[in-house]
């Protein structure tokens, strides 16, 4: 691999590992040479590089046999599979992929890649197998596998993170739930970072106002649901903006206050019709008959 391409990747490593080059260095070598590195004018002993691999949590032969194109591809492909899969709930065809290729040392060789392959795996284990310990040891395998000092989460990381939120909020412990989305929303709060998945921060405010509505905060829920729907706003997203609505509209009616319940259910209503193969849309259509009919009688 070219000198430049080492330096490129360790970059690209370093953030997305949210370290700085101060951070990266330290311990290491100084902040300039770590500069120099990654520019491509300097070529770092095997010591230096050897420690910077270690820190970034990866093996240092990764920096000299990851460059093909080819292989990069098929990391990239097989992600994008299982995304597909996962979010299309087809977990079993999800499990096929996982056992052949977390023996694949793409991926067992690189912690990223790993990290997201024991991710699916521990959802294929909640969703299909039902066994939340499982499901919760192999995500505290998966987050293990990088090193923790001086680092932010990765936006991997937070997924799984919002997953774990996700186990608890289905086995109906919203406290806990609660606990991992906070740990979510610190970590967004306590960076500048572009994430890439920008649903992320979406479905944050989505989970969190939910686990609050469980636990008769009905207040709090409808607060986190605003501020969901004004981050949508801000950055041009329609994304959970249906149900952003309707989890205030649903607040509002556990509190009896049916207009104001109605007001939101009608803009859910409308923003449904940009979805017409959902069928949260009609069920939003029987609640707007029962508001109603609530609302003639006050």
């Amino acid at each position: 691999m070219k000198l430049s391409e080492i330096g490129k990747k360790i970059c690209e490593l370093r953030n997305e590992m949210n370290l700085t080059q101060g951070e990266l260095a330290d311990g290491i070598c100084t902040q300039a040479l770590i500069s120099l590195i990654e520019k491509g004018e300097l070529d770092p002993n095997a010591t230096i590089l050897y420690q910077i691999a270690k820190k970034l949590g990866v093996d240092v032969n990764y920096f000299f046999h990851i460059g093909s194109t080819p292989r990069l591809d098929y990391i990239v492909e097989v992600k994008k599979q299982l995304r597909t899969l996962r979010i299309n709930y087809k977990f079993q065809d999800m499990k096929e992929i996982i056992g052949t290729e977390e023996k694949n040392p793409l991926f067992y060789n690189e912690p990223t890649n790993m990290q997201y392959m024991l991710w699916h795996k521990s959802i294929y284990a909640f969703e299909v197998e039902k066994d939340y310990s499982k499901a919760v040891l192999i995500m505290e395998e998966a987050l293990a596998l990088m090193p923790n000092q001086k680092r932010a989460y990765t936006e991997l990381e937070l997924e799984m993170l919002m997953s774990l939120g996700g186990y608890e909020h289905r086995s109906n412990r919203f406290e806990q739930a609660i606990d991992y989305f906070n740990k979510v929303e610190k970590a967004l709060a306590g960076t500048k970072r572009i994430l890439t998945d920008k649903t992320i921060q979406s479905r944050l405010y989505y989970h969190l106002a939910r686990a609050h509505t469980r636990l008769g905060h009905f207040l709090q829920s409808i607060s986190l649901a605003n501020k969901g729907i004004q981050w949508n706003i801000q950055h041009e997203q329609l994304y959970l903006m249906p149900v952003l609505h309707y989890q205030i509209a649903y607040n509002y009616e556990l509190m009896d206050q049916f207009e104001r319940a109605l007001e939101y259910l009608d803009y859910s209503l409308q923003l449904f019709e940009f979805y017409p193969d959902n069928p949260a849309g009609g069920f939003v259509l029987e609640k707007r008959t029962e508001y109603v009919r609530r609302v003639k009688q006050y």
